[in-house]
């Protein structure tokens, strides 16, 4: 090894120090060295297991080691579970230590409000870039004051369908009502194609279900001012005719799927619908000599999207809201803001947009004139899905109280008691009396 001496060293860093000094990032990255603060910076990012595989390959491949070069820092990227992401910011919130980016799913960040940085900063840059956000992100993202976390992405939730199944039961076309779709689903599980759908504690499909369902009926969990009106002969009716159509039309397992089995069930062919985003028609493109129909078909041939028929008041969406949510205890704040305006600049968000291939839709409205949209006709529907649904809480705000119905599943529990066995009229009861220890 050669000797350096104190003469040498004093030149060579004081040479470091001046070009930082005089010459700003151009000339610290003609001396070779990243800036110190980022020499020792180590961030770690969790977010779930995408559905969109290719995505993740996409993050880990290409993005992080591109983002580590440009900002001078470390990622640990991390991948868990969705159901898994709230326990684990709620850990690290009550311990003081955990990742310092978590990804979050809804209105889930307004429980944490207190404990999490204030992103307004990076948030309404990127919003006003690209064409503002849509009203759901802020009711989101959003305690009223501050954004409470940075939005990411929007997952539509639309009904997939097979397509020659409903044009031989007599419905070429996706049925419209709750009414039709009863009887389609029934005519469909005579012939063993039920319909699949979870009632189950899971983050997406089953809440992006159960709210729309009990909005189109009239039902609502609060009034503007949070008065508790869930018990209303809306919500009554809702829940008698979910009963019916379970047991004529749904496969009855569903009640203890998660957001993965739907997908499954819909690939091995052994239901005929779901609600869910796109990642079933995503997977039969991705591998589509894997999937085949009865027929000889490719099941990626057989498939189409619809919106949640509609109901006496009327046809509504919920789907689901990505975010990042920074906790206050993170020691690498400038880091991870740093990080998240690097991966919302245009060109490099896109490639993570485009590998989802319509999966996910963008928070804000520029991203509806993309050609991705254009590619795919049986994507073109989710285009706007950051345009449609409620959130949360409706008609109150979708604030913490919301929050804390969503993340115990009480209107989803309400239906699944039912269908279990429980009296509708009991049933109601039992949500309201829940809603009420919240709503005080």
């Amino acid at each position: 090894m050669a000797r350096v001496t104190r003469r040498k060293f004093l030149k060579v860093s004081g040479a470091g120090a001046l070009a930082a000094k005089t010459g700003g990032m151009a000339a610290i990255l003609a001396t070779g060295r990243a800036p110190a603060y980022a020499q020792a910076t180590t961030l770690n990012w969790l977010r779930w297991n995408d559905f969109v595989p290719a995505s993740d390959q996409l993050l880990r491949k290409e993005l992080i080691p591109e983002g580590e070069k440009v900002l001078g820092i470390k990622i640990n990227l991390e991948t868990v579970n969705g159901n898994d992401l709230q326990p684990r910011i709620t850990a690290g919130i009550q311990s003081g230590a955990g990742p310092d980016l978590v990804m979050l799913f809804n209105n889930h960040p307004q429980l944490y409000a207190a404990s999490l940085v204030d992103m307004s900063d990076v948030a309404e840059a990127v919003g006003k870039a690209d064409g503002g956000y849509y009203p759901l992100v802020k009711s989101n993202s959003n305690d009223g004051k501050n954004w409470i976390s940075m939005p990411w992405t929007i997952v539509g939730g639309m009904i997939a369908y097979r397509k020659s199944w409903f044009e031989e039961i007599g419905s070429p076309e996706f049925p419209d009502t709750w009414e039709k779709y009863r009887e389609v689903g029934a005519k469909l599980k005579a012939k063993g194609r039920p319909l699949g759908q979870t009632l189950g504690h899971t983050f997406g499909d089953a809440p992006t279900f159960t709210y729309p369902y009990l909005w189109s009926w009239g039902g609502k969990e609060v009034e503007a001012d949070g008065k508790v009106v869930i018990n209303s002969k809306e919500t009554l009716e809702s829940v008698k005719f979910m009963t019916g159509f379970w047991k004529e039309a749904h496969d009855e397992g569903g009640l203890a799927w998660d957001d993965t089995n739907n997908n499954r069930a819909f690939l091995s062919q052994t239901i005929s619908a779901t609600l869910n985003g796109a990642s079933i028609y995503i997977e039969s493109l991705r591998n589509p000599d894997k999937y085949i129909t009865e027929k000889g078909a490719k099941l990626n041939t057989d498939i189409l999207h619809a919106a949640l028929p509609k109901g006496p008041a009327g046809q509504f969406s919920m789907h689901t809201y990505f975010s990042h949510a920074l906790p206050k205890y993170s020691k690498n704040e400038k880091a991870a803001k740093d990080l998240l305006k690097w991966v919302h600049s245009k060109d490099v968000y896109e490639k993570w947009f485009v590998s989802q291939k319509g999966f996910a839709t963008p928070p804000a409205a520029d991203w509806e004139k993309h050609k991705v949209w254009d590619e795919d006709k049986v994507m073109t529907p989710y285009k706007v899905a950051g345009r449609l649904g409620r959130t949360p809480g409706y008609a109150g705000p979708s604030n913490a109280k919301a929050a804390e119905v969503l993340s115990k599943y009480i209107i989803t529990d309400m239906y699944a008691k039912a269908v279990q066995g429980m009296p509708a009229e009991e049933a109601v009861k039992w949500a309201e009396s829940e809603l009420k220890k919240i709503y005080v």
